[in-house]
């Protein structure tokens, strides 16, 4: 296909870009002023050097409009909580006192005060702080972080584009405050809320900015009419004002759906779709399109890392050409989810690597598709030719395609996802076998990894130390969790998991059809970046994972030990996915491997077994009508990897940081016998949705939050204990930390636990006095 150049040129943008640097300079800064050892001055100035970076590589990768304020040191929706001075109580004094302690108090909390609730971000692994919102909620504007970042951008000589989270996201993201009534809607302040950002727009327009992008991610997700209404009146109020930028409404994650007309009538200036979604061609051109407005089209996949079909973006921006006044060209959305460049990996092969595309690479593919929508194809042949061989390569590689694999998958049958019997009968012999306390104490698999544990591995992989040096450093490390969690009381241990680097690249590293990268970064929350694996090709185990280390710890112990595993979904959910088949049919190829671990383990002499799938309710679809059939090869999924055990082998799974309201009937589905769930921020909102259920099973909400670096008095742990008592029955419930404790440090981890421990005792002898 040949187009010919369009008669505006294309504009090339991006919504955001990777924070941390290209060595997560960001995180050494940030960890470092935490620590004492680097100045406030010292860490706002890495934060300027790693913003005038960005926007210098993507001026030079012929990226047109920059954004500013998409930087953050924790969170982006924490800096709107800021900008909009919807600060809660109990940190505004730290805020007025110290403006970044406050700030960082609010994301991490004190050993006084506690943090902000953190969740998902839609169906991605970045985390974000939720809003605390009430009905004396007062809002006030700072815009000084916007209107300073802007400057900056200007004074590179750049053309800058502030992005906001606009005003119907923001408040359909928070929750109502401690103390406020449950039923308290937070999208009741709006009116309260717009003028506010009016002063915003005010301050972003005198000080040079021309366009602001508001951010209204929510509007992908079903919404009520009350809730479309909102976002008509606040669209058509904001778009009313005179003295403001031109602004740009930004969706991403999904379709816009009903909300498509509503923003496409408001008196604003123009939209950013995600064109990878499915429908939104066709949805736009259903409602007439744009007509006198700006569209950016999001034909770049901002979530995943394999190179984009160009000449199919192509043709999808042809046929814009004529919904929209103007058509520019942008990833789907901001580059924050993908690793920042594939030249930084030496270990993958020269010829996959030309598969995979990093937030660089992908700005030089906007780059592309802006100068070949402007230009005519014929101005870009070369790149679309490389393209073409790309794309070849990847489809003819052997290594996306194992007969064998192929084959054992198709075999599946629904006797395979069953357990052999119902779980009051399997309870029964569990408990005779394992013989727990009331209140049995646990915890949810990793403990901390010490610095020695870290240089140890660097040592291995730089060839400092040998395998036999480096194993003897994860003896001596699972030695010291075992012996500290005897000495607690906890009544089932883990191994603490050293030998770990990640609880999905571990695994990654260990089965067939998955890349490992060295560099391939990507924030998950905060300081906290992981790398996530590239699923490539077809899933096979090789050999056994987990059980060596697992079998070493039973060994040193009479009590039980959990054999640790990562579920299907998770494994899924935080790798970057192939694109080239089902989710479906990936997951239970996942899910044939991890039940030959799970078989293993069970073999070895483990008699508990966590299977943990943080990641299912994550991964659950933005629309209500696509959830059923996630829903349902999920769950499948789940029972394929631990449905050929004993009766007497319980099977735990863990879940965290998400809301699970609405899948408690997915985790009923999932048949595990116990299951751990984040709850300490959420003061046990999780038991009293289980509750309602009726779930019949045992259940861990946590009590202590592990991402939070204050440690728990027993008093607080009791109380929130007896919280859950009330929702779930004594001989159901389990107690445990909201998640693994590889992030924490030994001091806070053993005063934790041990508050953990006496508070279970205390509850436990309160529960025996009163039946």
């Amino acid at each position: 296909m040949t187009t010919e150049p369009t008669a505006a040129a294309a504009t090339a943008t991006v919504y955001g870009y990777p924070r941390q640097g290209p060595n997560r300079e960001l995180k050494q800064a940030v960890e470092g002023y935490w620590k004492g050892r680097v100045s406030a001055d010292a860490l706002h100035a890495t934060g300027a050097e790693l913003r005038r970076g960005t926007w210098r590589q993507l001026a030079e990768a012929g990226i047109d409009e920059v954004p500013t304020g998409d930087f953050s040191f924790y969170d982006h929706v924490l800096d709107a909580t800021v900008m909009l001075g919807a600060i809660p109580g109990r940190h505004r004094a730290a805020l007025e006192a110290d403006p970044l302690d406050g700030y960082f108090a609010m994301a991490r909390g004190t050993q006084d005060v506690a943090p902000l609730e953190m969740t998902k971000w839609f169906d991605t692994n970045y985390h974000y702080l939720v809003p605390e919102l009430g009905p004396d909620t007062v809002f006030t504007a700072d815009s000084g972080k916007q209107v300073g970042e802007l400057r900056e951008a200007l004074a590179l000589g750049l053309t800058p584009r502030p992005v906001l989270v606009g005003p119907v996201t923001y408040l359909l993201l928070a929750k109502p405050a401690p103390g406020v009534a449950p039923g308290f809607d937070p999208l009741t302040l709006l009116d309260r809320l717009l003028p506010v950002y009016a002063e915003i727009l005010a301050d972003l327009r005198a000080a040079g900015a021309a366009w602001v992008q508001l951010d209204e991610p929510a509007l992908v997700q079903d919404r009520t009419p009350a809730e479309l209404g909102a976002a008509a009146r606040a669209y058509q109020g904001l778009g009313a004002l005179t003295d403001r930028p031109k602004l740009l409404a930004a969706s991403y994650f999904g379709r816009l759906g009903e909300a498509l007309p509503v923003l496409a009538k408001a008196p604003i200036d123009g939209l950013a779709l995600d064109f990878t979604a499915t429908g939104s061609l066709e949805e736009l051109a259903r409602v007439g399109g744009l007509p006198g407005k700006r569209l950016v089209a999001g034909v770049v996949d901002g979530r995943n890392v394999w190179v984009n079909d160009l000449a199919r973006s192509l043709t999808t921006l042809g046929t814009l050409l004529g919904l929209a006044d103007r058509v520019d060209v942008a990833a789907s959305c901001s580059l924050l989810h993908v690793p920042l460049d594939t030249a930084a990996e030496r270990d993958i092969d020269p010829q996959i690597l030309r598969w995979l595309a990093f937030a660089r690479q992908k700005t030089a593919e906007i780059a592309t598709l802006a100068k070949g929508l402007t230009r005519g194809t014929d101005a870009i042949a070369a790149e679309l030719a490389a393209n073409r061989a790309d794309l070849a390569s990847r489809t003819r590689s052997p290594m996306t395609h194992d007969p064998d694999v192929r084959a054992r998958a198709a075999a599946v049958t629904d006797t395979d996802t069953r357990r052999s019997q119902p779980y009051a009968e399997r309870a029964a012999a569990q408990h005779a076998l394992l013989g727990l306390p009331l209140l049995p104490t646990t915890t949810i698999g990793s403990f901390p990894q010490t610095g020695e544990l870290r240089t140890a591995r660097a040592g291995l992989r730089a060839g400092r130390i040998d395998v036999a040096g480096y194993e003897e450093r994860i003896r001596a490390e699972i030695q010291e969790v075992i012996s500290f969690q005897e000495k607690a009381g906890l009544d089932v241990l883990v191994h603490g998991e050293p030998e770990r680097n990640d609880m999905v690249q571990y695994f990654a590293e260990r089965l067939t059809g998955y890349l490992a990268t060295q560099h391939g970064w990507v924030q998950s929350y905060g300081t906290r970046c992981v790398r996530p694996p590239i699923l490539a090709g077809d899933i096979s185990r090789p050999g056994p994972m987990t059980v060596r280390w697992t079998t070493y710890a039973q060994s040193l112990t009479g009590r039980p030990v959990k054999g640790m595993l990562t579920g299907p979904v998770t494994m899924l959910a935080w790798s970057f996915v192939r694109d080239d088949q089902p989710l479906a049919e990936t997951a239970r190829q996942v899910a044939l491997a991890l039940r030959d671990e799970v078989n293993d383990l069970e073999a070895a002499g483990s008699s508990v077994i966590q299977v943990d799938e943080p990641a299912l309710r994550e991964t659950l679809p933005l629309r209500a009508a696509d959830r059923a059939q996630y829903l349902a090869w999920a769950t499948e999924a789940f029972r394929l990897s631990t449905g050929g055990v004993r009766p007497d082998t319980q099977i735990h799974t863990h879940m965290c940081y998400a809301e699970f309201g609405d899948i408690v009937r997915a985790i009923d589905d999932l048949d595990a016998d116990v299951i751990s769930l984040e709850a300490a921020r959420s003061h046990m909102q999780v038991a009293r949705e289980l509750a309602a259920h009726g779930y019949p099973r045992e259940a861990g909400p946590g009590v202590y939050d592990i991402h939070s670096p204050r440690v728990p008095d027993v008093a607080e742990v009791a109380d929130l204990l007896r919280t859950g008592l009330r929702a779930i029955p004594a001989e159901r419930l389990w107690v445990n930390p909201d998640c693994g404790l590889k992030t924490r440090g030994w001091p806070e981890t053993r005063a934790s636990l041990e508050s953990l421990v006496a508070a279970a005792r205390v509850v436990r002898g309160e529960v025996s006095a009163a039946g």
